[in-house]
């Protein structure tokens, strides 16, 4: 299954680890970056070290190439209970080559794209080897890009991300957090958004978004309700071309009709 709900836990709260871990959430994150002060990040990351375990593994978001902390915390990303290595502040291909030089060829990782060159960089970020899909940090890439506004404002960012994961064949992209911790309406309206435009996934930033987030990227129930019909009536006409509802079905809705379903198994 394609995870679809990626929580994000502060690597200095090993408190919080196990009970992010059982939240339902299809990915935890465990953050090493922005969510801690640079006094702490050694004491995360030895926090993050000691909980590791391939019982419960984890994403991992390291510091950024550009920074001091990098090198330390490439030390962890082999470790057993790794699942895979967010890269913040993604821009270019050598650090992602460099993680997977430390973590070994099998290593999934999701770059970061929080800048307008990350952006524009997105289809080389994508098909980089290790790469498994793009994430897109809407609120860093709004103060580096000076847009003000989540909506329409950023409408141009998520589809290129789309297109370019597409084009680069990696799974569809994760959106960024809905920084509205306790307003529902708005995160079923965002995760409606992320999925109406091609995302596959969308970052937490706390617990209670998990089952939102999870439920909002199944199809509803009426495109569900709509597949169904649409391979009984191919199927009835041997997957020739046929009329639905007034409308032609043929090859390409009848593919559509097939992954709305994948997507309800899934």
């Amino acid at each position: 299954m394609m995870d679809r709900s990626f929580l994000f836990v502060p690597g200095n709260r090993p408190e919080r680890f196990d009970k992010a871990y059982a939240t339902g959430a299809h990915a935890v994150i465990v953050d090493l970056e922005d969510a801690v002060a640079s006094a702490d990040k050694p004491a995360a990351r030895a926090a993050a070290r000691a909980w590791l375990s391939a019982a419960r593994p984890v994403w991992l978001r390291i510091n950024g190439a550009e920074s001091e902390w990098f090198g330390a915390d490439l030390d962890l990303v082999a470790l057993p209970g790794v699942k895979g290595i967010v890269l913040p502040k993604a821009e270019d291909a050598a650090p992602i080559a460099e993680i997977r030089a430390r973590a070994g060829a099998e290593a999934r990782i999701m770059p970061l794209v929080e800048s307008a060159l990350g952006l524009w960089r997105a289809e080389a970020l994508a098909r980089a080897p290790g790469v498994e899909r793009l994430a897109f940090g809407s609120v860093d890439f709004q103060l580096d890009t000076g847009i003000a506004g989540d909506r329409e404002e950023l409408l141009f960012a998520r589809s290129h991300l789309v297109i370019a994961s597409r084009v680069a064949g990696s799974l569809a992209p994760v959106d960024g957090v809905t920084v509205a911790i306790d307003d529902e309406a708005l995160l079923r309206d965002d995760v409606d958004r992320a999925r109406r435009l091609g995302f596959g996934g969308k970052l937490c930033i706390h617990p209670k978004q998990v089952a939102g987030v999870n439920a909002g990227f199944r199809p509803p129930e009426a495109d569900l309700a709509w597949a169904r019909r649409v391979l009984a009536a191919a199927e009835a006409a041997s997957g020739n071309a046929v009329r639905m509802d007034g409308k032609l079905i043929d090859r390409p809705i009848i593919d559509r009709a097939r992954a709305l379903l994948g997507q309800e198994a899934a």
